[in-house]
């Protein structure tokens, strides 16, 4: 900016500082990401992302960012545009402020108000397609479910990827939906259902984790310390080399775990997740039972366990757009299970 300003000052003087997000090809204005001071106890200013309509933004979330200033007119917020559902090409900008005397502009049409827009007109966003390649274990090793005082629930799919039905109709599904989820993985699986890695890929583009759920899906812990390790590792690997991607977590299949396989797990550079929300979408029980069960035990913090393989699985698609639904419309976030816990992820 021209002069100084203060993100703790904004909301107090009634001004605003936003970046808008717009199609390229007609500048129409479809989100934007405004700046505002610390919450109660946090020291650095925060994102709010919004989409925008004809009306106006609406509702407002926060959005997982890094944010820095160099100095009192300088701010820079490092985020990944995959975590609202934005392309990496395509893409216009603007920002628009009221920090200072501005002339009247309408940032979008139906949009009344006084504004400085710079550039004048949307300019064509030259970014990054970063690359993730991990993610940091930091916690806890063994995970039930995330903070019980943030409304937040994390989608998570066992067993896959399969066929019953092709992992690509989840990932459509959640496109559609502009929700994320955790994909637990069975090793072993990828080479028969993506030999490309072009699905596993693409969860990743969409800013969905994959996990480690073992090599062949065994009781893991009726297996010696070297077969646990064996399993593991080479599921890891498996994921690598489809995504280039190194997990740090995993999760029991069947649930079963102990602290000697928690402990070579850790080893490994992985914590083990387990789930406090249990649909039990295993006994294919009708995708009105999977959503009930669902939303009855979701808690803030929540982490559930359902399947996109091991089984036909088209019960629990049919019931997830009813669950996510019920999610929003309860207040709750949806958020991979890294972004629950805070882990910290590596880009290049």
């Amino acid at each position: 900016m021209a002069g100084p300003f203060s993100p703790a000052a904004l909301a107090r003087a009634g001004r605003s500082l936003c970046l808008l997000l717009e199609r390229a090809r007609n500048g129409s204005v479809d989100a934007q990401l405004c700046l505002e001071g610390p919450s109660g106890r946090g020291r650095g200013p925060r994102l709010f992302f919004a989409r925008v309509s004809p009306a106006g933004p609406g509702r407002a979330r926060t959005v997982p960012a890094t944010v820095t200033r160099a100095s009192r007119s300088q701010l820079t917020a490092t985020f990944t545009l995959s975590s609202f559902g934005f392309p990496y090409s395509g893409l216009g900008w603007q920002v628009v402020s009221t920090l200072g005397p501005p002339a009247c502009v309408s940032p979008a049409r139906n949009r009344a108000g006084c504004f400085t827009l710079y550039p004048a007109r949307p300019a064509l966003a030259r970014l990054h397609v970063p690359q993730l390649v991990g993610c940091v274990p930091s916690g806890p090793s063994l995970v039930y479910g995330g903070p019980s005082n943030v409304r937040e629930v994390a989608l998570a799919f066992d067993d896959g990827p399969s066929g019953q039905p092709p992992t690509i109709d989840f990932l459509r599904l959640l496109e559609r939906e502009h929700a994320v989820a955790t994909f637990f993985e069975i090793g072993d699986q990828i080479s028969t259902y993506d030999r490309s890695g072009a699905i596993e890929r693409r969860m990743l583009a969409d800013g969905d984790m994959i996990g480690d759920h073992t090599w062949t899906h065994p009781d893991i812990t009726g297996l010696s310390a070297a077969e646990q390790r064996s399993e593991l590792e080479l599921a890891a690997d498996a994921i690598r080399r489809a995504t280039g991607f190194t997990t740090c977590f995993w999760r029991p299949p069947y649930g079963d775990q102990d602290a000697s396989v928690d402990a070579v797990a850790r080893s490994l550079g992985m914590l083990t997740i387990v789930w406090n929300d249990d649909p039990r979408d295993w006994a294919l029980p009708g995708s009105a039972a999977i959503d009930s069960v669902a939303v009855s035990e979701a808690h803030d913090g929540s982490i559930l366990e359902e399947h996109f393989g091991g089984g036909p699985r088209y019960e629990t698609l049919e019931a997830l757009p009813e669950e996510i639904d019920w999610f929003r419309a309860h207040g709750y976030r949806l958020v991979t299970v890294a972004q629950m816990l805070g882990l910290r992820l590596l880009y290049k």
